[in-house]
C-alpha cells in the first residue's frame, strides 16, 4: 500500500499496548474520526476514548490496545489519515488482534478503500467489527455483504458532502456566508470581520510601493528587513506580497467560490466550472477600489512585457525542489535555470532576488544535480542511524504529556466564564445606580483585556499540542520508511515530496534541509 505525504493534523494513538500479555487475552483496538474543531474533537475523543475502553474492558476475552483517530473532514481517502495508517502498521508488525470503530463510514468513505483495507487485516487474520452495522468480517462468508454496505456508506457521505456544497453554496448566493479565514490585516470574530491596523498599514505599505513602480521582490525585502512577521510568523517572499495585491478583499468586496471541492474529494482554483459570487461592500475596505485597480493594470502590464502566463505549466511547481528552497541571506525563494558551460548543459538553483539584483543578495547558485546527492546523502545518514536519531527523537515527543496543556485550558475556560459573571455583575451594579460612569468602564476594560489575553494563552496552547501530534505522525512515517529502506546511490525526487518541508542555503558550501517530521540537517553541499 503506497503511502502519501499527510496534510492533517492527526494524534496517531492514545495508550498503546505494546506487548501482549501472557494471558493471552484478545488484544483489541479502536479505530474513529472527530471532529476538526478542536473543543469538539477533545469533547468527542474523550467521549469515544472512555466508550471503547468500557465496551472492550466488558469483554474479559478483550485487552484495550488502544485508541487511533484523525480529523474527520479529510478523511474521504484512506492516504490523508495517519492514524489509520500506523494501526495498519501496527497490526502488521503484531500488536493487534481485533479491530473495532463505529460505523463503515468512518472507517472509509469509498468501496475500494474499504475493500481493499478489510482483505489486508483478514489476510493477516485480523477481523473488524462495525459498530453501527453489527457487521464483523471474521464471520462473514463473502464480501457481497460488506461491498453492498460500504457503497451506502459511500454514497451517503457524498449525500452528505452535496448537502454542505449546497447550504454553502445559498448562503453565498443570498450574502450570509461567513468567511472562516480572513487576510492579512483582518480579523473575524462571530463572523463579523474588522481591520488589524497594526498589519493594515503594511496592507498600505505594499499598495503604495507597488505604485511608486516598485518590485515585489523588492517589498517583501523591505519588509523582513523591517522584521515585520506575516500572518504565520514567517519571511515575506515576492509571491506573498503578489498574493495580497490581487486579493479583492482588501477593497471590502468578496469574491466567493474560489475554489470548489469534486464528487472525489479533490479541491480545485475555480476556472469558471462553478457558478461565483461577488458581494460589494462586503466589510471595511483597507485600500481605495481606485488602487487596487491601478495596481491590478501594473501586475498585468509587466505580466505582458515578461511573456508570463497565469496557470501556465511552465510556472507550476513540476520538479521536486519547485518551491521549497529559500535563501538564507535574503529570504527570497530559489528559481530553476538552465546552463550552458562549453558544450555541457546543467540545471541550477539560484535566488530570485539574485536575479533580480545582484548589490542586494550575494548568494551564489546551487547546481540541481549537488542538491540532489546532497539529499541522497542525507536520507542515506537517516536510513543507517535511524534508532539513536529518529527512535530517540519519537520517544522523546511520545512522553510529552497534554494532560498539562488540557488542564491549563480547562483553567482558561473556567476564567473566562467567572470574567462574564464579573462583568454581568458590573452591568447590574451600573444599572442600579450603584457604580460610577468612570469604574465601570475601568474595570470592563481590564476584564476584557484579561479575556484576551487568557484567548492568545489558549490558542497557543493548542497550537502546541497540534504541532507535536503532527511531528509525531511525521516521524512515524519516516521511521517506517527508514526500516525498510536500503542505502543508494540513486536521487528519488518522490522522497523530497514526501519528507521534505523546505531547504534553507546559507552559501554554496552549506544548507539545512528542514523536514516535515521537525527535523533540521545541515549538510555540506557534495559538488
Amino acid at each position: 500500500m503506497r503511502k502519501e505525504d499527510f496534510n492533517m493534523k492527526a494524534i496517531t494513538k492514545i495508550e498503546p499496548s505494546e506487548v501482549r500479555e501472557i494471558s493471552g487475552k484478545r488484544r483489541v483496538a479502536a479505530y474513529c474520526r472527530v471532529s476538526t474543531d478542536m473543543e469538539d474533537q477533545l469533547v468527542s475523543l474523550d467521549t469515544q476514548k472512555s466508550h471503547y475502553e468500557e465496551y472492550i474492558s466488558a469483554n474479559p476475552d478483550w485487552k484495550f490496545a488502544g485508541l487511533y483517530y484523525d480529523e474527520g473532514i479529510t478523511g474521504t481517502k484512506k492516504e490523508l489519515r495517519p492514524a489509520l495508517m500506523q494501526m495498519i502498521r501496527d497490526c502488521e508488525d503484531g500488536k493487534i488482534d481485533y479491530i473495532v470503530t463505529k460505523s463503515l463510514s468512518r472507517f472509509a468513505r469509498n468501496t475500494a478503500d474499504c475493500l481493499e483495507l478489510v482483505r489486508k487485516l483478514l489476510a493477516m487474520d485480523i477481523p473488524v467489527y462495525f459498530e453501527k452495522e453489527n457487521l464483523d468480517t471474521g464471520s462473514m462468508e463473502s464480501e457481497l455483504l460488506l461491498s453492498i454496505m460500504s457503497s451506502l456508506a459511500e454514497s451517503e457521505s457524498v449525500s452528505i458532502s452535496e448537502n454542505e456544497k449546497w447550504s454553502i453554496r445559498d448562503r453565498f448566493e443570498n450574502g450570509t456566508f461567513k468567511l472562516g479565514y480572513v487576510p492579512y490585516g483582518y480579523h473575524t470574530s462571530d463572523g463579523i470581520i474588522s481591520i488589524v491596523e497594526e498589519e493594515a498599514k503594511w496592507v498600505r505599505y505594499l499598495f503604495e510601493g507597488t505604485l511608486s513602480g516598485k518590485s515585489s521582490h523588492q517589498l517583501a525585502r523591505e519588509l523582513n528587513e523591517k522584521q515585520i512577521p506575516t500572518r504565520r510568523h514567517g519571511h515575506w517572499t515576492a509571491s506573498t506580497v503578489r498574493g495580497i495585491l490581487r486579493n479583492e478583499k482588501y477593497t471590502g468586496d468578496c469574491l466567493f467560490q474560489k475554489t470548489f471541492t469534486d464528487f472525489q474529494f479533490k479541491r480545485h482554483n475555480n476556472k469558471g466550472e462553478m457558478d461565483q459570487f461577488f458581494m460589494e461592500g462586503h466589510h471595511e475596505p483597507i485600500v481605495s477600489r481606485d488602487d487596487f485597480e491601478a495596481v491590478a493594470k501594473m501586475i498585468e502590464r509587466h505580466a505582458k512585457e515578461k511573456n508570463i502566463v497565469k496557470a501556465d505549466p511552465k510556472y507550476q511547481n513540476r520538479y521536486p525542489f519547485s518551491g521549497k528552497i529559500t535563501c538564507g541571506e535574503c529570504g527570497s525563494s530559489f528559481k530553476r535555470r538552465m546552463n550552458n558551460t562549453g558544450n555541457i548543459k546543467y540545471a541550477s538553483w539560484v535566488c530570485q532576488e539574485h536575479i533580480t539584483d545582484i548589490t542586494h543578495c550575494g548568494m551564489k547558485a546551487v547546481r540541481e544535480d549537488a542538491l540532489e546527492r546532497t539529499f541522497t546523502m542525507m536520507m542515506n545518514k537517516l536510513i543507517y542511524g535511524r534508532k539513536p536519531v529518529l527512535n530517540d527523537l519519537l520517544e522523546n515527543l511520545k512522553g510529552e504529556s497534554h494532560d498539562d496543556a488540557l488542564r491549563e485550558m480547562k483553567a482558561i475556560d473556567r476564567q473566562l466564564e467567572r470574567n462574564t459573571e464579573r462583568k454581568q455583575t458590573l452591568r447590574d451594579i451600573m444599572a442600579k445606580g450603584y457604580l460610577e460612569p468612570a469604574v465601570f468602564a475601568k474595570e470592563n476594560s481590564g476584564i476584557g483585556a484579561e479575556n484576551e489575553a487568557l484567548a492568545a494563552k489558549k490558542e497557543q496552547l493548542i497550537k502546541s499540542m497540534n504541532g507535536s501530534a503532527r511531528h509525531i505522525a511525521e516521524i512515524v512515517e519516516l521511521l517506517h520508511y527508514t526500516c525498510k529502506a536500503q542505502m543508494t546511490d540513486g536521487f528519488d525526487g518522490q522522497l523530497v515530496e514526501r519528507f521534505l518541508e523546505r531547504i534553507t542555503v546559507h552559501s554554496d558550501e552549506e544548507l539545512t534541509f528542514h523536514l516535515k517530521c521537525g527535523l533540521n540537517l545541515r549538510e555540506r553541499i557534495l559538488k
